[in-house]
């Protein structure tokens, strides 16, 4: 018998036939990594991206976050934060395109809100680098500024004043950015260097945006103009709008004083004009189309009921569908794949349970994307009322 051999153009589709590894997996999904400031592991990062065509390989990565947050809770050392930033990269590492499945979002607010009123964290730079990261997944990270700032986390570090002052710029509050890179040069936030070099630049942004401000032509809309487009001088402007009118323009002045009576001028030829019209036969009136039944027989239909009539419709011939086989592979998207990470279905008690706690389980895909989205319209929702106020 021969073996039937299938021809592939696709040099993508070639490359996952022949379930080689060269190294350079990364290639064929970069522009769905997320990037990060120190870099990612390669070898790591085509592990990770493997499991866009591996099912089983996915299910393989959610079983391991499962085990690290478990070894989180397991922790009995010296420093509990930790086993939280092991897993943090361990996700960004294996979770490139980042988004709802990842459940990222949930370990950033889970790790804030384990350590937030803990004294010797408030002061470590691994903690302040946390709460930044989660501000810059969430819509607007102004609120967590001021929570970080009411609650005295990350005031000596130079790295809070940048993040925040760079986010007020973003928004266009450039009085308040510059107030927040004082407070941070007048507690002296290390390293100084640093946060006077990111301060300079902010300066120059906005002398460059106040240059570019002034010498934008200002219009000038307090002047009349002219139909034509001509505008007029400020000087006089009652008396050149009516010279521009010109003579015809000007209204003769009546004499008040004058008690003569108007003539009113009469027009006799158009009155023989009609009267002569009125003599003529009508030969040339409506009688020529037809007679009045005729004319408004479209409005001399019955009135009846409109649930009696009934529209003709075409009959339409159903073909069943054809049961063949798809000849490529249908494209699943990440949040789509969230709602199969659970595994087997939970009963109700158990949903109830988990989404009343503190801490969700990231066992469950559909549970990660509806927390997600909630924590990145609300990030501090999971946090008590009292830890707004000094």
């Amino acid at each position: 018998m021969a073996e039937t051999r299938v021809e592939i153009s696709d040099p993508e589709s070639e490359f996952f036939a022949s379930k080689q590894e060269t190294g350079h997996e990364w290639e064929l999904f970069k522009e769905n990594v997320r990037p990060l400031k120190r870099g990612r592991n390669v070898r790591l990062l085509n592990h990770a991206l493997k499991s866009h065509t591996d099912h089983h390989l996915r299910k393989t990565l959610v079983e391991k976050r499962r085990k690290l947050i478990e070894e989180i809770d397991e922790y009995d050392g010296d420093d509990p934060l930790f086993p939280w930033i092991q897993c943090i990269k361990w996700v960004q590492e294996a979770f490139p395109p980042g988004g709802e499945c990842s459940g990222l979002l949930v370990i950033y607010e889970q790790c804030v809100r384990k350590f937030w009123h803990s004294e010797r964290y408030k002061d470590d730079l691994r903690y302040l680098k946390v709460w930044l990261e989660y501000a810059e997944h969430c819509a607007d990270a102004e609120v967590i500024y001021k929570f970080l700032e009411v609650n005295e986390i990350g005031k000596t570090h130079a790295l809070y004043y940048i993040a925040y002052a760079l986010h007020m710029e973003f928004k266009s509050k450039v009085k308040t950015a510059n107030e927040i890179f004082n407070l941070g040069i007048s507690r002296n936030a290390k390293p100084v260097e640093k946060l006077n070099d990111a301060y300079k630049k902010f300066m120059v942004r906005t002398m460059r945006r106040t240059n570019t401000a002034d010498e934008e032509p200002k219009e000038n809309n307090d002047l009349p103009s002219r139909s034509f487009g001509t505008v007029l001088s400020r000087v006089d402007n009652n008396n050149t709008g009516r010279q521009a009118l010109g003579p015809q323009a000007k209204k003769p002045k009546l004499n008040q004083s004058s008690k003569a009576p108007l003539s009113i001028y009469t027009d006799t030829t158009g009155n023989q004009q009609q009267e002569s019209d009125k003599s003529k036969p009508e030969y040339g009136s409506w009688l020529m189309l037809g007679g009045r039944a005729e004319r408004n027989k479209e409005n001399n239909s019955l009135p009846g009921k409109w649930r009696t009539f009934k529209v003709p419709q075409k009959p339409v011939v159903r073909t069943p569908a054809a049961a063949t086989a798809s000849s490529f592979e249908v494209f699943v998207d990440e949040e789509e794949e969230c709602t199969e990470e659970g595994g087997e279905k939970k009963t109700k008690s158990e949903t109830n349970s988990s989404s009343s706690s503190n801490t969700l389980p990231l066992n469950d895909g559909r549970e990660i994307k509806k927390e997600t989205e909630l924590l990145r319209q609300n990030p501090l929702r999971h946090f008590p009322p009292n830890s707004f106020l000094r």
